[in-house]
């Protein structure tokens, strides 16, 4: 198949070179040059720098000869343009974007359109194998154990930020569910926490 990613991303790389070893022929595109640079240097498809939402840029990548539309920028808005773009412009057979927002994505789903939701993959996958494990305090992750749990939010702790916890050893914050069911993965030190979360927390057993 002909595969268009527009985002190169970590998962747009990974994705890009899963698909090339699988034999597709795959192009990539990106506005960064310096994220482009990232792909492994075995990677054997194209390479564009462009702006994915822009049509003459998007047809120098092929767009109009695409089987498949792979949108993982690192932004949702962009790429729910994009996939709008490649199903109702150039009628690409199959459309994908990856939307991080949940809320986005059930609307997203609503009007029909493909999407996957990292959040709610992680989030999903959590769930299955805490679920799987009902009755042990710790998940098997290669050769170590880690215990997950969750606690409503402290009220010390409301209005604070992640870096401030009082964290035991061996121990994170992994991710955060605020009021009203969006589910937050804490990648940034920094993120303010509020009345209404639930905090999940992710320790080293050993």
């Amino acid at each position: 198949m002909n595969i268009l990613i527009l985002g190169c991303t970590r998962v747009g790389a990974e994705l890009a070179r899963t698909l090339c070893d699988k034999g597709h022929d795959v192009s990539i595109m990106d506005r960064r040059k310096d994220a482009l640079d990232n792909l492994e240097e075995s990677f054997t498809g194209l390479t564009f720098k462009g702006v994915p939402i822009d049509n003459d840029d998007l047809q120098t990548a092929g767009i109009e000869a695409c089987d498949v539309v792979c949108a993982v920028t690192d932004d949702d808005n962009v790429n729910i343009m994009v996939a709008q773009i490649a199903k109702e412009v150039y009628k690409v057979p199959k459309v994908l974007a990856a939307i991080e927002d949940v809320e986005k994505e059930d609307m997203y789903q609503r009007y029909g359109l493909n999407s996957i939701c990292p959040t709610r993959l992680t989030l999903d996958a959590i769930l299955s194998a805490i679920d799987e494990y009902e009755g042990q305090s710790w998940l098997q992750f290669g050769n170590h154990r880690v215990k997950f749990y969750s606690i409503p939010i402290p009220k010390e702790l409301i209005g604070t930020k992640c870096v401030e916890i009082d964290y035991e050893e061996n121990e994170i914050l992994y991710a955060i569910i605020r009021d009203g069911g969006n589910f937050v993965l804490v990648n940034n030190s920094n993120i303010l926490l509020k009345e209404g979360d639930t905090l999940i927390f992710s320790k080293l057993v050993d």
